[in-house]
């Protein structure tokens, strides 16, 4: 009987499922079984065994995954971790094996892992250093932060960067405590103005109250 496969980078595979399915209907009585070898917050290893109907073990296979390593790792890796682990072993068994023994599965799990590694960083060019000077000039110390985590720095230009990027928190550190003690020291003028007129206030009335007092005695 012929697998179904699929084409992957121009290689055909078998599918996991296919394998199971052919297991399933021509070896009645036998069984595959997963076994946890590790299982930490982020990686997992996984066995599987495939047993006879005397319970022998004749084939088996295991996987790793990391957590996070691709899309489908990121909240499935134990369960990816099995269904590799049981390709191996179908696999292991000669179930699928006409163009690999690995399975479709695992490969496009493999090509997936590749294609999301972190790219290597591009350096930094004389050009684009400049740039974040003059973006340091203009007070844009967060954009120029977040450009230096995209590339790839030598070690005098990370020194020269960070010590502009302090001596700018510094100034805007400085220029706010200004601004600060500016509005602290308007509030106390606007205080002192307002007790100001209330006392000359206080004063015009008691100046009133007598000049009535002494004109009612003079009666």
């Amino acid at each position: 009987m012929k697998l179904k496969t699929i084409n992957i980078h121009g290689k055909n595979y078998v599918e996991v499922n296919e394998r199971i399915k052919y297991f399933r209907e021509n070896y009645k009585g036998w069984s595959l079984i997963s076994e946890l070898i590790d299982l930490t917050e982020n990686r997992c290893v996984i066995k599987a065994s495939i047993t006879d109907e005397k319970d022998k073990v004749i084939a088996t296979g295991i996987a790793y995954e990391v957590m996070g390593s691709s899309y489908i790792n990121k909240t499935s890796f134990i369960e990816n971790c099995e269904t590799s682990a049981w390709g191996r072993a179908l696999g292991n068994l000669g179930i699928g094996i006409d163009t690999s023994i690995a399975s479709a599965f695992e490969v496009n799990n493999a090509i997936i892992q590749q294609e999301t590694k972190p790219k290597t960083k591009e350096k930094l060019n004389d050009s684009k250093y400049q740039a974040m000077i003059v973006a340091l000039g203009n007070g844009k110390v967060d954009v120029v932060k977040e450009r230096m985590n995209n590339y790839k720095l030598t070690k005098k230009q990370k020194e020269n960067l960070n010590k502009l990027i302090k001596e700018n928190i510094k100034e805007i550190n400085e220029a706010g405590k200004s601004e600060i003690k500016e509005k602290k020291l308007a509030v106390i003028n606007e205080t002192i103005e307002g007790l100001g007129n209330t006392i000359l206030d206080y004063h015009q009335d008691d100046i009133m109250d007598n000049s009535f007092l002494n004109n009612n005695i003079n009666k």
